[in-house]
């Protein structure tokens, strides 16, 4: 054998650890779960607190169908009235369904924390798989941090919109509204950071909230407003154009509101390595809760149209500046609809701690890899806590920036609205980019898990990849065909800004992404661990498809 052979074979063996050092830092005995995360090259590191319906609760908890609704209504109810509403949210929730079901595949074969750019380094070619999981993790990175600002203004102005109804003549300044969100920004990091067992208890009630606010309001606004109900026509058939677009280019910017609603899924992914039995939990909860709040959202919307009126320009531009708020008003009267609307506000609060918690994880898994700036020091589990706190803080700090934008238009805050398209544009790449892999290159490359689509697998994810990039497109307009300053889109400026950067730092000389990167930072893997997996749990899903690589363990 040659010097050099021999050298690979040191390294591989250096990387490879022996069956009895094979265990799980927080436990005694090795679970499926944590063989098969052994299996994919990571070592265990945390606790895996998540149940199946926990894991669903996240993902479930994170749409938020009533708050969701509430923060984007302005975005379906100029666009097209009752049309733009119901059928906009039906169509576009049955081509979301899509990319779950694709996700779903992934999912369930890699069930890792950094799921979309492992994903897509392991289905894509030599040539190409480094600076695509890269560009991924920063897509996936930028879409979780504008989703937690899009989250954390909407629960800002359904905390003003209480005030308002309360007292009409109350108008809160920019100030007041940027100063309380990021209070609930730190809010909810120091929960994530902190009480992470705590919180996945929290699913569980969280997710009956979530339900029951969408159950009130089916069952008891038409009781509330009987006698004043809208015709089946207008429910079902009503235009309303409000936006300055044409007819059919509104009705597709109408879809905006339920796909940043029925979004974020990925967050049951960014914590496979903290559910339990996360091969099924985790598609499993993103199929289940894509379904959920699609058949919930079209539900509710058609209760919302048969109760609200006719006067859609009046409830769009009252002054509470809030059109839900209105409607629970005119059903439930000034106490009652601020009663609902606490509870509301609660559910909010809820869904962007929900999402913090995973996009720290995502960003926790990128920072292993060494693909974040100072990624040893993001690399970092919080010895009181068993959590990456460190993570949970930059995702945070990171969001708070993009609540500055309502600056650009104090009056109507239009430019601040971009953070809604900016989180369907990060998260849309970062989705396409692996299921198109998966497309392109990967129909031989996927193992499939214990969830699997079988013979429908790959024309669902074509027609993923190709519902996602049309959206990208789509939502990268103005909300007006005349925009200003004040009114253009911000998410095309802000997102060509972390491509560039993301893009610049990768190909920079001598200290660029390109000089270090490899992709996931799996530890190489041997017959062993497939032998110890093969052994305790039965076939292994993963065996034959490991690439060996000389990387020494990371320690």
């Amino acid at each position: 054998m040659s010097d050099s052979k021999a050298s690979v074979k040191d390294d591989i063996a250096v990387a490879v650890r022996p069956r009895q050092s094979i265990s799980v830092e927080h436990g005694g005995t090795m679970t499926r779960d944590d063989a098969r995360l052994e299996d994919l090259g990571y070592k265990p590191e945390l606790k895996r607190n998540f149940s199946k319906f926990e894991t669903f609760g996240v993902a479930f908890s994170i749409m938020g169908i009533v708050p969701s609704i509430a923060s984007t209504i302005f975005y379906n109810l100029p666009y097209g009235g009752p049309v733009g509403m119901i059928w906009g949210w039906a169509l576009a929730a049955s081509f979301i369904a899509t990319v779950g079901l694709a996700m779903g595949d992934l999912a369930s074969s890699m069930p890792t924390s950094g799921g979309l750019y492992y994903w897509t380094h392991r289905l894509s070619p030599p040539k190409y798989r480094n600076f695509l999981s890269w560009m991924v993790g920063y897509n996936s990175f930028l879409g979780n941090v504008a989703a937690i600002s899009s989250l954390a203004w909407g629960c800002q102005g359904i905390f003003f919109a209480a005030a308002s109804m309360a007292d009409e003549s109350f108008v809160p300044s920019v100030g007041a509204q940027f100063g309380l969100y990021c209070g609930i920004l730190i809010f909810c990091a120091l929960f994530c950071a902190y009480g992470t067992t705590l919180f996945a208890r929290l699913q569980t009630p969280a997710t009956i909230l979530n339900v029951s606010l969408a159950l009130a309001t089916i069952i008891g606004l038409p009781i509330a407003r009987r006698g004043n109900l809208n015709t089946a026509s207008f429910t079902f058939g009503g235009w309303v154009n409000l936006s300055g677009w044409s007819n059919g280019m509104t009705f597709l910017l109408s879809m905006m509101a339920p796909v940043w609603t029925i979004g974020s899924f990925d967050c049951a992914v960014s914590i496979s390595e903290e559910a339990s039995n996360a091969a099924i939990a985790v598609p499993a909860a993103i199929i289940g809760s894509i379904g959920s709040a699609g058949v919930i959202g079209t539900l509710y919307l058609i209760i919302i149209s048969l109760c609200m009126g006719t006067d859609v320009e009046g409830i769009n531009n009252s002054v509470i500046g809030q059109p839900l708020a209105v409607v629970y008003q005119m059903g439930f009267g000034t106490k009652g609809a601020i009663v609902i609307w606490s509870f509301i506000a609660i559910s909010q609060v809820s869904m962007t701690s929900s999402l913090i918690l995973p996009s720290s994880r995502q960003a926790f898994a990128f920072a292993r890899d060494r693909a974040l700036p100072f990624s040893t020091y993001w690399h970092h589990i919080d010895s009181f806590s068993g959590t990456p706190v460190r993570t949970v803080w930059l995702v945070t700090f990171c969001a708070m920036p993009l609540g500055l934008l309502a600056f650009a238009d104090p009056v109507d805050l239009a430019a601040i609205n971009a953070i809604f398209c900016l989180n369907i544009m990060g998260l849309y790449v970062a989705y396409g980019i692996p299921i198109g892999a998966r497309v392109l290159w990967g129909k031989s490359l996927l193992r499939p898990g214990p969830w699997y689509l079988g013979k429908l697998s790959y024309p669902i994810a074509c027609i993923a990849t190709a519902w996602m990039a049309f959206a990208i497109v789509i939502f990268c307009f103005p909300g007006n065909p005349n925009p200003d300053g004040a009114t253009m889109n911000y998410a095309v400026v802000v997102s060509a800004a972390v491509w560039i950067f993301a893009g610049g730092y990768y190909f920079m000389p001598k200290i660029g992404g390109k000089t270090f990167f490899i992709g996931p930072r799996t530890e190489d893997l041997s017959e062993e661990v497939h032998q110890y997996y093969e052994e305790t749990f039965g076939d292994d899903p993963n065996k034959n498809r490991t690439e060996i690589k000389a990387v020494p363990v990371q320690s």
